[in-house]
């Protein structure tokens, strides 16, 4: 590794704007206008199996191949949960010679974001039950308080009253705040409980907010790390991609979007969660548009999934207007008869296969993909599924219908109340599904390219410090539990 100021040294940022956590990893607090010809580079997949495809292993290859032949690449990524990192998938920071680093640091406390944004959380819910306590002079009704508590370990046994930290609203709106005036004026309109008269109350009804910003301010201003090949990357926010928007931070993303002429970022999971999330939520939100996308899968995946599985994520894709193909993260057992089939698939389809392997050969594994990826870049006016204005109901079945690929909605009874409720606040926010990863659809056992069939609703919930509307599909829970066999046993 290479001292953090060598890494950057190459942008001429002030010193005055670089906060050093050690050697090795860095806070960058710039502003800037973003460069006119930059480029945004999204990483999504297919349908995954439960060990994940190498998404993030075909981000960092591919940004470290595009600065190998050339080119002003910068790499934006999601900071890793301690979730996942000690439950099934292990670490976030790539694999083999596709690495961010120091990657131990990375993967466990980082620079404290995440015990940031749990604090300001945990604050706020301590807040309430204080004030009720001291009197509850704004009269909040018990049954009717709206915020959970959040922690970023796996623990089943907390459901009922925590989310994991990368499911909370605050680690949404740290996402997705455009600036610290912004940040700061989502966490006042955080609504937190509704009075007994039915009245709704907000974080700033309780004078929480000042204290809460003061905790994520630091936190907000994005981190630099490097590639093995001393690439630089900003790792900030981590919001999963199933259960909440699934992308690094807008804040982040401007950030490299500054800096370099090509930037790469993944949106989490498959085409149906982040990708689509990050169009309708991120992207239209901010003006901040892929020039390219790469739809990464294995055959692996293919033969879990079925090649249908492909045919539907491209068709997902298709509906934005916006340029992709599709990239091969080869594995050691895959075999030529197999990857040839692959490549024909795709060529009827009229779609173009690009083989990676950087996890094997690094900054050289992708350099076809990267050469493609220049050669096709596009500046588009994307279509997005739904606009300002739709309604609400509108919104989701428009998800639903066009990147599920269902016929029909099931709406419980708590649904439909919540609907009204929202219909009451009269607010106009993006839709964001929380459902399972392991298929296209509500039920994580259909497999391939389900069509023509119910998706069921059990919940929705207004975050209106997010400004997102949170759908609840089927059995989908935002505090997961460990596997039988737990990634922290490895630490023995």
């Amino acid at each position: 590794m290479k001292n953090i100021k060598d890494v950057i040294s190459k942008y001429n940022i002030d010193e005055s704007n670089i906060i050093e956590y050690g050697k090795y990893m860095a806070k960058v607090d710039i502003k800037k206008n973003i460069k006119e010809n930059s480029n945004l580079i999204l990483v999504t997949a297919i349908t995954p199996t439960k060990h994940g495809e190498g998404k993030t292993t075909v981000s960092i290859g591919l940004n470290d191949s595009l600065n190998y032949i050339g080119k002003n690449s910068i790499l934006c990524l999601r900071e890793p949960s301690l979730g996942p990192v000690f439950g099934m998938k292990g670490g976030a920071c790539g694999g083999g010679k596709a690495i961010i680093l120091p990657d131990d640091k990375i993967n466990l406390h980082f620079t404290g974001d995440f015990h940031a944004i749990t604090s300001a959380n945990n604050l706020l819910v301590s807040a309430i039950y204080n004030h009720i306590y001291q009197g509850n002079l704004l009269d909040i009704n018990k049954n009717k308080i709206l915020f959970k508590r959040c922690l970023d370990i796996n623990d089943r046994e907390l459901r009922s009253d925590f989310n994991i930290t990368a499911a909370s609203e605050i680690m949404a709106i740290f996402c997705l705040a455009k600036d610290k005036e912004d940040l700061r004026e989502r966490l006042k309109n955080i609504l937190v409980a509704y009075t007994n008269s039915g009245n709704a109350i907000y974080a700033k009804d309780l004078k929480v907010d000042g204290a809460m910003f003061k905790l994520l301010s630091d936190a907000f201003i994005p981190n630099v790390v490097q590639t093995l090949y001393n690439n630089p990357a900003i790792v900030h926010g981590g919001p999963f991609a199933n259960i909440a928007q699934g992308t690094s931070s807008v804040n982040s993303l401007n950030l490299g979007l500054t800096l370099a002429d090509y930037v790469v970022t993944e949106a989490g999971f498959a085409s149906d969660l982040g990708f689509e999330k990050f169009m309708n939520i991120i992207a239209r939100e901010n003006n901040i548009i892929p020039s390219f996308v790469v739809l990464v899968t294995t055959i692996r995946a293919l033969k879990e999934n079925g090649y249908a599985n492909l045919d539907a994520h491209i068709d997902n894709i298709k509906q934005y207007n916006v340029p992709f193909c599709v990239a091969l993260n080869q594995f050691d057992e895959d075999n030529e008869e197999d990857i040839a089939y692959l490549a024909n698939y795709c060529k009827e389809l009229g779609t173009v296969m690009i083989k990676t392997n950087a996890y094997i050969n690094g900054e050289l594994g992708s350099i076809d993909l990267a050469n493609y990826i220049v050669n096709n870049v596009k500046k588009i006016i994307p279509n997005y599924l739904y606009n300002d204005n739709n309604t609400t109901k509108e919104k989701i079945e428009n998800i639903i219908f066009k990147t599920y690929h269902a016929n029909n909605i099931n709406y419980s009874d708590i649904a439909l109340k919540a609907l009204d409720e929202i219909t009451k606040l009269n607010v106009n926010y993006s839709i964001c599904v929380a459902k399972t990863q392991y298929s296209i659809s509500d039920n994580k056992d259909i497999k391939g390219y389900p069509k023509d069939y119910t998706v069921n609703i059990r919940d929705i919930k207004v975050e209106t410090g997010a400004r997102l509307i949170i759908v609840y599909l089927n059995k989908i829970i935002t505090m997961p539990g460990l596997p039988k066999d737990p990634n922290y046993i490895l630490f023995q």
